[in-house]
């Protein structure tokens, strides 16, 4: 059965993030998909808001027929790298192949979001020749200038790498804009993973000017309003990493 997923989304538990999970997961029931990855910027802690709201499980399978993958965006110092299927310790600022690694370890999907985006933080192909990725990136709904897409796709190609489409939402109605359509008998985690790393239909839509915009002035307002730590960061900057 084929399942509408949004690999690449983020709740106001990101710096730059507005809305809450919950309105994340209204949104994409009402446009029709079957689930998203929570991929909010170095921190889990949606993952755990979500597990102790009965949103998510801890089996990895669905709640009420929606399935939400857990994940996050980490800021290597090579550039931004997706953790997809499970949870991470605060790593931002840490080399791309060692997280990379610690994916793996813990049984998850690495996958660079938006390379060459040279406004974004985007892995340069450089280094991703010398990483072990899962698969690419290769829709962003949110990229700065549509030729990076392009490039992407490009590169994938060349390399054989499985490929996905996401929305980069930052906001509930940005959610499904763009998706990636996972052919499985396996609607959990577990089976979501295993057909990511397969050829896979993607449903490849920009945002509208209007989210386009919107999502630029939540970057401009992040950037002026004082930091607030996420919980990731007190726990790290006080000396005690986040547990398994």
């Amino acid at each position: 059965m084929p399942f509408k997923i949004d690999l690449h989304t983020h709740s106001f538990f990101s710096g730059d993030g507005v809305s809450s999970p919950e309105d994340l997961i209204n949104t994409a029931r009402a446009k029709g998909l079957h689930g998203f990855a929570i991929t909010d910027h170095n921190t889990c802690d949606a993952v755990t808001y979500l597990l102790e709201k009965g949103f998510m499980r801890a089996d990895g399978n669905p709640v009420d027929n929606f399935l939400i993958i857990p994940g996050v965006e980490v800021t290597t110092a090579e550039g931004h790298l997706l953790c997809i299927g499970t949870t991470l310790p605060y790593l931002k600022g840490k080399p791309a192949r060692e997280i990379c690694e610690l994916i793996h370890e813990r049984g998850g999907l690495a996958i660079p979001p938006h390379p060459y985006d040279l406004f974004r933080a985007g892995i340069r192909s450089a280094t991703l020749e010398t990483l072990p990725i899962d698969a690419l990136e290769v829709f962003n709904a949110a990229t700065t200038l549509r030729r990076y897409n392009r490039y992407a796709f490009k590169y994938a190609q060349v390399r054989g790498l499985p490929m996905t489409a996401a929305s980069d939402a930052h906001h509930a109605a940005a959610v499904g804009t763009a998706y990636t359509i996972l052919n499985t008998d396996d609607f959990s985690v577990r089976g979501i993973l295993a057909q990511i790393l397969k050829s896979n239909e993607l449903n490849q839509h920009y945002l509208t000017p209007k989210d386009s915009v919107r999502k630029t002035w939540n970057n401009w307002l992040r950037l002026r309003r004082p930091k607030r730590l996420t919980t990731a960061e007190a726990k790290f900057e006080n000396g005690r990493q986040l547990p398994p």
